[in-house]
């Protein structure tokens, strides 16, 4: 289920997440909670979808590869600078 939920920022920036939301999402006190930034606004999620979205993103992406390529890069231009 999706919806429109409104809230109000608080004391220190806090927001309090209706109590339908929370149950819904079975998220109790304590849980981590993350807030996506995208171009379309905020997204709320938990640690798990966070993660999903994350392994989703990167899981066509080759990012060790990506990463030793750009090290040696970043090698060839140490060494022509101290030529």
């Amino acid at each position: 289920m999706s919806g429109t939920f409104s809230m109000t920022v608080g004391n220190k920036g806090r927001i309090v997440l209706p109590a339908d939301v929370r149950a819904r999402h079975d998220w109790a006190e304590g849980t981590t909670l993350i807030a996506l930034e995208t171009d379309d606004g905020i997204e709320i999620l938990d640690r798990a979808h966070a993660l999903k979205l994350v392994r989703a993103q990167f899981a066509e992406t080759d990012v060790v590869s990506e990463l030793i390529a750009e090290r040696h890069a970043e090698a060839a231009r140490d060494s022509a600078s101290e030529s």
